[in-house]
């Protein structure tokens, strides 16, 4: 077996995973960044990463990094990480072409000793039960005895400046005990948080799958607490606030999930649970309270427009925010997507901004071109729908002049504002 002094490491995706692990491992040993898409792979060598993660300066910083979009340019590599994304279809079923068509393509070049380490978000079994028989056949080599492979769950979190790659325990593990202190070893390069060397492939990827699980419940749980407080009229913000004055009451506060990660993990945990036998039922519970978040914020923005007799059919609709998470470009699932959708059942006129997102790419994914909402473009209520810092700085009396009427309705889904605040500036006011 080789001993793998001579590290040649290619990284198959360069989203908001594969990257990070890009710059810092080019930092240390010869990597080779490859992407399908040519205009990234572009935009990476010319020192600009479109999704924020990445400056110029950290891009640089790595010598021994270098990009590429064809695939014989990686052929000469021993140690193969994929990061290619994971999501759900339509019907909430994994959609694994991206890892499959990633496990053949690698599995084409694929050497003798050659290490393949998957740090997509997958079920438990699935690496060894879809990844490895594909390189199997592809390689014509045997697994175990001609190539080995390895698991180390992604824990990036877009936007996210303070938790970066290197300050996060990194999970690793391998497919035999050889390989995963080889690949234990490998990460421990780079982690200055540490690893945890998890005893199986599969126990890696369930650690990594009941993360985002546990998280996406505590989130189902404020939510449902959320609505149950608005029927009761008491505000959630002020009871999560004085709940939170124990020291071991846990800080979730009511959302939409939305992203690549707490709301299309859980469905992988369910599709595999299922697979076994059995139909879990807190998780689904929790996946549908979430899930059912949007059309309720749209729900009382109509509730209450209505109210304050807005004529809804002439109504125009500001919405504030585009992106899935605050302070990110990342418009993949975003549950903002679903509120518009909602309110244009009800034939209102909409007005969508956001400073963040990409206006070419939203009006590709969604058909949403993107506006500005001030006082010189004004609209009858708004939505404030996701926290960016720019939202943030805006005070209650410049909304205001956003705003025709004298009773706009504001759906604060953040909670960035002081309540009071707000109704002082006549809003009628609604949050999660």
């Amino acid at each position: 077996m080789n001993d793998y002094t001579n590290k040649n490491i290619a990284i198959i995706g360069l989203g908001y995973v594969g990257l990070p692990l890009a710059v810092e491992f080019g930092k240390k040993f010869l990597t080779i960044g490859y992407d399908i898409n040519e205009n990234r792979v572009q935009e990476l060598t010319n020192g600009y990463d479109s999704t924020l993660e990445i400056e110029k300066k950290e891009l640089g910083s790595s010598s021994k990094l270098s990009f590429t979009s064809k695939i014989d340019n990686i052929r000469e590599c021993n140690i193969y990480i994929i990061t290619v994304p994971t999501p759900i279809d339509n019907v909430n079923r994994p959609d694994l072409s991206y890892i499959k068509n990633a496990s053949e393509m690698v599995g084409k070049i694929l050497a003798k000793n050659d290490i393949v380490i998957y740090e997509s978000t997958v079920y438990p079994g699935c690496t060894e039960e879809v990844c490895i028989p594909i390189l199997e056949s592809f390689s014509g080599l045997k697994f175990n005895s001609e190539f080995f492979c390895g698991y180390s769950p992604e824990r990036i979190n877009p936007g996210d400046k303070v938790n970066t790659l290197t300050k996060i325990t990194k999970i690793t593990s391998g497919s035999n005990d050889i390989i995963a202190k080889v690949v234990n070893d490998l990460y421990s390069e780079i982690i200055d948080a540490g690893t945890f060397k998890a005893s199986s492939i599969k126990v890696a990827e369930a650690a990594k799958v009941i993360e985002n699980t546990q998280r996406d419940l505590n989130i189902a749980l404020v939510n449902e607490l959320s609505v149950i407080f608005e029927r009761i009229g008491i505000d959630t913000i002020d009871v999560l606030e004085a709940a939170g004055s124990k020291w071991n009451f846990l800080p979730f506060r009511p959302g939409l999930v939305g992203g690549h990660c707490i709301g299309i993990d859980p469905y992988y945990l369910t599709h595999k649970s299922e697979e076994v036998g059995y139909h879990p039922q807190v998780i689904l519970a929790g996946r549908k309270i979430n899930d059912s978040m949007s059309e309720y914020v749209a729900h009382n923005l109509v509730r209450l427009m209505l109210r304050n007799n807005i004529d809804i059919t002439n109504a125009r609709v500001g919405i504030m925010g585009v992106t899935f998470k605050e302070n990110c470009p990342d418009i993949r699932n975003s549950k903002i997507i679903d509120i518009i959708n909602e309110l244009r059942n009800w034939n209102i006129e909409l007005v969508i901004s956001d400073p963040w997102a990409d206006e070419c790419e939203v009006k590709d994914k969604y058909g949403i071109e993107l506006e500005i909402i001030d006082k010189n473009n004004k609209v009858d209520s708004l939505v404030v729908a996701v926290g960016h810092k720019e939202y943030r700085a805006i005070k209650p009396a410049t909304l205001t002049t956003f705003c025709n009427g004298s009773s706009p309705v504001l759906i604060d889904v953040k909670a960035l504002y002081d309540k009071k605040e707000l109704i002082e500036n006549n809003f009628t006011v609604f949050r999660l």
